[in-house]
């Protein structure tokens, strides 16, 4: 059995845990045989995933937190520490998304994706840290995505929130690094299919949906859990890491609006669509990890190919628009 398999006593809470890529990991920490607190805004979905870690051979305590809400994940992270006795990993996986040219968005969806997608990261790291300093060991997980390095049109708060999640990790890393044993881990996968398409807040007037190539959430799980073990500042996940920055500098500006204008386009020839802000307020039903949009029969080639050129070429939205007349 590798190391990366054989976890069993470590500490785990994982944060966005009720659905998609955090409940992905959350099965597999399971799995592995770690101990794990999971956070989330709902309980129904919290307790839905902790099921999936009894059936993976696991077990998981849940905790219902808004990590919006800086007093609440302090709390929730001195639970978490007295439930197993410390913590080794925390994987900071909430987030949201809104679709949608800026003008047209509601000021207040956009300022909530940022307080998801940063300011929640943020609140956690500012709960855990004192954690990992006491013990002098930890790790801290934070989901980005592609979106952390090329620009997204439709999407400008999830673009902020995601650059700003790279940034933030990087003056984390300067204040920690005399502490050898405490790691700041950047997980950036490419498109990957989870419920949050169908949360996303959506102003485009178009069905959402995934491009070719899709990741599987229990792709990233994989990557995160391997952290444990073998923790690094990059994980990128679908394409090379290389990919994520020559995309950033190779004309970022030029992609950004070739994206735009083709967005531009399908959401135009789309049918009309009511507005809506999706989970951005309110916790959904409990989805699980899989969006279910994946081509099963598609290689994993495909997948790999598919995630580089989005990244090299017009990768930059959450979701493409699928053209309905």
């Amino acid at each position: 059995m590798s190391a990366d398999r054989n976890l069993t006593g470590r500490r785990i809470v994982i944060t966005g845990a009720s659905s998609g890529i955090g409940a992905a990991t959350a099965v597999a920490f399971a799995k592995a045989g770690a101990r794990l607190v999971l956070g989330a805004r709902g309980k129904d979905g919290l307790d839905d995933v902790a099921q999936r870690c009894v059936e993976a051979g696991g077990s998981a305590f849940v905790r219902p937190v808004d990590c919006t809400d800086a007093g609440a994940v302090a709390v929730f992270a001195a639970d978490a520490r007295d439930l197993l006795d410390g913590i080794d990993l925390w994987f900071s996986c909430e987030g949201v998304g809104v679709l949608g040219r800026y003008e047209d968005v509601p000021i207040a969806d956009h300022a909530r994706v940022v307080d998801v997608n940063l300011v929640a990261h943020m609140n956690d790291v500012h709960a855990v840290l004192p954690i990992f300093l006491a013990q002098d060991h930890g790790t801290w997980v934070n989901m980005i995505s592609a979106g952390g390095f090329v620009a997204t049109p439709y999407a400008a708060a999830y673009s902020a929130s995601k650059f700003g999640l790279r940034g933030f990790s990087s003056a984390l890393r300067g204040e920690v690094s005399k502490r050898p044993h405490i790691h700041i881990c950047d997980v950036c996968p490419t498109f990957v299919d989870t419920p949050g398409v169908d949360h996303a807040g959506n102003y485009t007037g178009a069905r959402l949906s995934l491009p070719p190539g899709s990741l599987a959430p229990e792709t990233v799980a994989k990557a995160v859990v391997r952290l444990a073990t073998h923790p690094r500042n990059l994980t990128a996940v679908g394409a090379p890491a290389i990919a994520f920055k020559l995309g950033e500098f190779a004309a970022p500006n030029l992609l950004a609006a070739i994206m735009s204008g083709f967005l531009d386009s399908w959401s135009a020839r789309a049918a009309d669509g009511n507005d809506n802000d999706g989970v951005l307020f309110e916790p959904g039903v409990p989805a699980g990890p899989d969006g279910g949009r994946r081509d099963p029969h598609r290689r994993r080639k495909l997948a790999a190919a598919a995630g580089g050129m989005a990244v090299l070429s017009l990768a930059g939205a959450g979701a493409w628009l699928d053209r309905r007349r």
